[in-house]
């Protein structure tokens, strides 16, 4: 395992649990956007659980790889969503927070299939 695989991994699952935080604890520049972008509110805890448990599963990865490409999966599905979502709002100046998001956790899916 790489040391590049290891930090990339890491800051990929931070800034998963750093959105899922976000939203728990309601930050005005998350959830402002998310009811503009008409993202129900009843769904909001279940993203941030979606968020939290795969920053978990990247880390827990990290010693048990399929649990950590299953991380990896979910959450480039989830940040494609939210890429989506935006696009579907008509807020193209906001797409990049998601794909900020998706970066390190995309790097990461590739730096652990080339490994």
């Amino acid at each position: 395992m790489s040391t590049t695989y290891v930090i990339v991994t890491a800051v990929g699952a931070f800034m998963a649990a750093f959105s899922a935080a976000s939203i728990f604890f309601r930050a005005k520049w998350v959830v402002r956007p998310l009811a503009d972008y008409g993202v129900p509110h009843s769904w909001w805890n279940r993203l941030g659980v979606a968020k939290a448990a795969g920053a978990i599963g990247l880390i827990v990865g990290l010693w048990v790889p399929v649990l950590g490409v299953a991380a990896g999966i979910g959450l480039v599905l989830y940040f494609t969503g939210a890429v989506i979502t935006v696009l579907r709002a008509h807020w193209p100046s906001h797409v990049a927070f998601p794909l900020m998001y998706l970066a390190p956790v995309a790097a990461s899916l590739v730096l652990g299939f080339a490994a």
